[in-house]
């Protein structure tokens, strides 16, 4: 009996493994690399205006497809779009080969999906209106003053008010950050970064957070953007990576060759500076301190 439960645990194993490596198989017979992306998390993806996606990420992908192409010819992307509550989900049934786009790496999403090497290195912090309450200035700029508190009949109207987008891993570390830290922060969920920024704008939020390069991108989209600023901490370090399905090591093994070859290029230096400007080198520098050698 015990031999015939390990011939069975070692039978699913090996199912598995195979059911893993036909990734690229399956690439040999469509022609086709399916890449899911996520259209709200600009300039990493995005939907363009000819309706094709557009970003930092997506063109790295491209890249990956294109070293698949020196194995397997004639190979094309295919572009799917794709929420985040079903992106790990459509990975690891192989609906999407490769994720593409501010996807972190997490050690949780780690038992879904497999992930390339860094592509590109942020941390958690807030867009922040000028007038910030002193309660968030303290939390996001460090900056303490003291003064008498106020009145405890007061406090419900006085609760500060921060904007997350829902079912991230940025939600989670802010509820855990506000609650350790003693904040009374009100926090709300919004199902995209533009409904975020419309809410700090027009106040309904004092602040909203995500990954800083995000916070960057939305700045430039405000309507007034001198009313706001994005926050100097950073709560969290935080690397972002292709996914794939686990245990595909040839597939890993051609993404990984296709980055650490282009991240030695000038071409890099240039899309990094088409998406990033002024950001630029400080990106460089940190992606090529985390990239894998040959």
């Amino acid at each position: 009996m015990i031999r015939l439960i390990a011939l069975a645990f070692a039978l699913g194993a090996a199912l598995s493994h195979v059911a893993a490596a036909q990734t690229l198989t399956q690439v040999a017979l469509t022609k086709t690399v399916r890449i899911g992306f996520v259209a709200d998390q600009a300039p990493f993806a995005s939907m363009g205006s000819n309706g094709a996606p557009v970003g930092y990420a997506i063109d790295l992908c491209d890249r990956v497809v294109a070293e698949i192409g020196r194995s397997i010819a004639d190979v094309k992307p295919a572009y799917a779009e794709t929420t985040l509550d079903d992106a790990f989900a459509a990975v690891a049934a192989g609906r999407i080969d490769l994720l593409c786009g501010a996807i972190t790496i997490t050690l949780e999403r780690r038992r879904t999906v497999d992930f390339s090497q860094p592509i590109f290195l942020t941390g958690m912090s807030g867009l922040l209106r000028t007038d910030l309450p002193r309660d968030l200035r303290e939390l996001f700029l460090g900056e303490r003053t003291i003064s008498p508190p106020r009145s405890s009949e007061l406090r419900p109207f006085a609760t500060s008010r921060v904007g997350v987008r829902g079912g991230t891993t940025t939600e989670a570390i802010l509820r855990r950050t506000v609650a350790e830290e003693g904040y009374g922060a009100e926090i709300l969920d919004f199902t995209t970064h533009a409904e975020g920024l419309a809410a700090l704008e027009s106040r309904e939020i004092d602040a909203y957070v995500g990954d800083r390069a995000l916070l960057v991108e939305m700045l430039g989209k405000a309507r007034e953007p001198s009313r706001l600023v994005v926050a100097s901490r950073l709560f969290t370090r935080e690397p972002y990576g292709i996914a794939m399905r686990r245990g595909d090591s040839d597939l890993r093994l051609m993404a990984d060759r296709a980055l650490s070859h282009f991240y030695a290029t000038p071409e890099f230096t240039a899309l990094l500076a088409k998406y990033f400007a002024d950001q630029a080198p400080t990106v460089q520098a940190q992606i090529l301190a985390q990239s894998l050698p040959e």
